[in-house]
């Protein structure tokens, strides 16, 4: 499958090893001199190590790649001590990937692994979240990566004592339950797509619907793409097999405008689901330039 997986440009990199300490995963080992990815089992993709390199000579790309494992992860934490484990724990808490995190604990908990006698993980001293409405938490950027791509899954409830002020809450609330949107930045194994409502929608649309959150967003998992001015449309086509065939997607709906250039979206959803394998119905809604839907179909 193709998802996103760090990569080590080895001209740039001289071994020095300070990325290491931050990979709590134990993907990262110096071999002959330079750091090396030694699974791809154990990358989370998420990026903790880049900003340890005093070389920039880690990035994160998007590749063919062995899914993450978690439970390979934990074999190879659990030695290590409970500091490095409860450091993988606040990485996965950080990065709101509950799953990740709910096999971690169950891994602990099984294997009667001793974390002494505070709670499992501590709590983070972190900045108070703020609050703009019950369902959107405004949070303060990741330390690893592009703070624009991190991914935050706005299911889960915010921290407790966080208070809404009158003026804050919005008088249209957000459906929006996670981030980011844009198909090029998801992980189509994030938490929130897996056995998930999803909608792959043009840009455009909803711009045009003034009930789009409404109408289409609530309840549901969001991708959204371009199919005219979007550049590797085939990464679009392996994340959203992927979302189908991985994170076994509940159903998919792919809305897009009227006009002739979207249709390239629904194509690129029956590509997904032929590589799939899959018989899974989608269903199509056209939006007119005025915002009214003017076709739905399954396909």
């Amino acid at each position: 499958m193709k998802r996103k997986i760090i990569n080590i440009d080895e001209e740039k990199c001289n071994g020095c090893g300070l990325c290491i300490p931050a990979c709590h995963e134990g993907a990262l080992q110096v071999i002959d001199g330079k750091i090396r990815l030694i699974s791809d089992l154990f990358c989370d993709g998420l990026g903790a190590c880049i900003g340890f390199c005093p070389e920039d000579a880690i990035t994160i790309e998007e590749r063919e790649a062995e899914p993450y494992d978690e439970i390979r992860v934990m074999e190879t934490i659990v030695p290590k001590g409970r500091n490095t484990i409860l450091a993988h724990l606040e990485h996965l808490r950080d990065h709101n990937e509950q799953e990740y995190l709910s096999q971690a604990i169950n891994y602990i908990k099984v294997n009667n692994i001793d974390m002494g006698e505070e709670r499992l993980f501590p709590p983070i001293v972190a900045e108070p979240v703020v609050v703009r409405a019950a369902n959107h938490p405004v949070e303060t950027s990741s330390p690893c990566g592009c703070p624009g791509s991190l991914p935050k899954d706005f299911r889960i409830e915010p921290q407790v004592g966080a208070t809404v002020a009158p003026e804050q809450i919005l008088s249209a609330a957000s459906e929006l339950r996670q981030w980011p949107v844009q198909l090029h930045l998801l992980n189509p194994m994030a938490s929130y797509f897996k056995g998930a409502n999803v909608i792959l929608t043009a840009d455009c649309v909803a711009f045009a619907m003034g009930d789009f959150h409404q109408k289409f967003l609530k309840g549901r998992s969001l991708a959204i793409a371009c199919p005219k001015l979007d550049s590797n449309k085939e990464s679009y086509i392996s994340k959203l097999t992927a979302m189908i065939s991985e994170a076994k997607v509940n159903s998919l709906s792919v809305i897009i405008m009227e006009v002739p250039c979207c249709g390239g979206l629904v194509q690129m959803a029956r590509m997904a689901r032929d590589a799939a394998g899959s018989k899974m119905p989608i269903k199509t809604t056209v939006i007119s330039i005025k915002g009214e839907i003017l076709e739905e179909e399954m396909i």
